[in-house]
């Protein structure tokens, strides 16, 4: 919610003003069709500018987020987070009053970016270490993915907000979701339950009967039928006494974790493309459909929607398979022909562009939910760490960190590219599509391989049966 008001004001910070009268003592000249924008980004090269804002918050984002992790794992996480939201809210409101404050320095609103950047690092280890703590593996997909609607929620929340001021006082988009991320910090610090133990219930079992035995391969999942009949996850005997618990797991010890390059890699171009489409979609349909700065940045909302029903039903389906690599594989190819389609022909009609957008949400932020939340926790509770779960909030920062590379490349690549057209930042983000798709491939083959072997033993056991008989 906090991140989102910035791709709806930018087409407030710089538009064009020949339409719009001049109030009386303007010192502007009468043809002067820059007159209404926001200093510095009055100038023709104002996209850039956004970009390099935008680039700021998520470089900061990408550098801190290898950071956050190992400090997630040793420090109490309600107190971590509750900090977190506190300064998150505190410079999103700074970055707004800078409106109120009539300040036209470029450097106050990247170094607000920075420290809001940074900061916000503290969040996605923590809330999916806290999730991870009291969901087992059995539906830890579809749970994860329902969960994870969170992120649009916000996404959608933000632009609605941010719209309502947007026209008027636009500082006010950022000033509000401020408040009410730090009120929301208030409500994390005294009513978040980090494990199941702190209130006598039992932690969940991360791995299916089949993991315990060894017979998966070495990937988060490698057939259909691994965990099926685990709906009730069964306890664990082992007891939260301080003295109990592991060693907090190595930056490069979580690398070794089998599949963490390969999601992180692959997370790195999926968040390029859907960082793009969060920072740059309302300018698009502002641009393009020619609509209000209000209205694009409602219409963009349905992009969001699109990603809640993408991120569950990733989930779903993964969790039916058991097959996490596969599932976003596929995703990510639909993904590459729907967003060319939405490019050429999404914009001819209000009924074709709902359509085009909540698909287009669907299926580019589906794998990136899937990867950065049931993948994360898999992983983080990976056979291979042999019950140790506190890898969970580094594995998470090392798949979203390296995400963040590409989320940070998305928008400036997107801002150096749309002055040479808007058709060259699809063909862009397609590319990005493409090879993330590609980086999953070894994954994906392995999983197939996993089913080939689990039907082989389901045929052999009803051999066996009819013999039997």
């Amino acid at each position: 919610m906090s991140r989102k008001p910035i791709s709806v004001v930018k087409s407030r910070l710089h538009h064009n003003c020949s339409e719009m009268i001049q109030p009386i003592g303007d010192t502007h000249r009468l043809n002067d069709t820059t007159w209404c924008n926001w200093a510095p980004f009055d100038q023709s090269n104002y996209k850039e500018l956004l970009g390099a804002v935008d680039n700021a918050f998520l470089v900061a984002y990408a550098i801190g987020m290898f950071i956050s992790g190992i400090f997630g794992e040793r420090l109490p996480l309600r107190y971590y987070l509750t900090a977190g939201m506190l300064l998150s809210g505190l410079f999103t409101s700074l970055f707004g009053l800078g409106y109120f404050w009539n300040i036209h320095a470029l450097w106050y609103f990247v170094l607000i970016q920075i420290c809001n950047g940074l900061v916000q690092t503290t969040g996605w280890p923590s809330v999916v270490t806290c999730v991870g703590n009291w969901f087992g593996k059995g539906k830890r997909g579809l749970i994860m993915g329902i969960w994870n609607s969170h992120t649009s929620v916000g996404n959608i929340l933000g632009s609605l907000i941010a719209g309502v001021w947007v026209d008027e006082q636009w500082g006010l988009s950022f000033v509000v979701p401020g408040i009410i991320t730090a009120v929301m910090g208030l409500v994390t610090f005294f009513f978040l339950i980090e494990y199941p133990e702190d209130v006598d219930c039992s932690p969940p079992q991360h791995h299916g009967e089949l993991e315990e035995n060894g017979d998966n391969a070495e990937d988060p999942g490698n057939g259909p039928h691994s965990n099926r009949g685990n709906g009730r996850e069964s306890a664990v005997t082992l007891s939260k006494e301080p003295s109990a618990q592991p060693a907090a797991i190595s930056f490069f010890g979580a690398l070794w974790i089998p599949g963490v390059v390969e999601f992180s890699l692959c997370l790195l171009f999926a968040k390029l493309v859907s960082y793009t489409f969060l920072y740059w979609l309302p300018l698009y349909i502002f641009n393009v459909v020619h609509f209000t700065a209000k209205e694009s940045g409602d219409l963009s909302t349905l992009f969001d929607v699109g990603g809640i029903a993408g991120g569950i039903l990733a989930g779903l389906i993964s969790d039916y398979t058991n097959g996490r690599a596969t599932t976003c594989c596929v995703m990510l190819i639909l993904a590459a022909p729907t967003m060319f389609l939405y490019n050429y022909v999404g914009q001819s009609g209000i009924s074709i562009s709902i359509v085009m957008l909540l698909t287009c949400g669907a299926l580019v932020n589906g794998p990136y939910a899937l990867i950065t939340t049931a993948v994360s926790a898999d992983l983080g509770t990976h056979k291979s760490l042999k019950g140790n779960a506190k890898a969970l909030s580094t594995v998470t920062a090392i798949i979203d960190g390296t995400g963040s590379i590409g989320a940070a490349l998305g928008p400036l690549l997107a801002g150096l590219i749309s002055p040479t057209g808007w058709n060259n930042v699809f063909y862009m983000l397609i590319t990005a599509d493409i090879l993330a798709c590609l980086l999953l491939c070894r994954l994906v083959y392995k999983e197939i391989l996993g089913w080939r072997s689990s039907l082989s033993r389901d045929r052999g056991s009803s051999v066996a049966l009819t013999h039997a008989r």
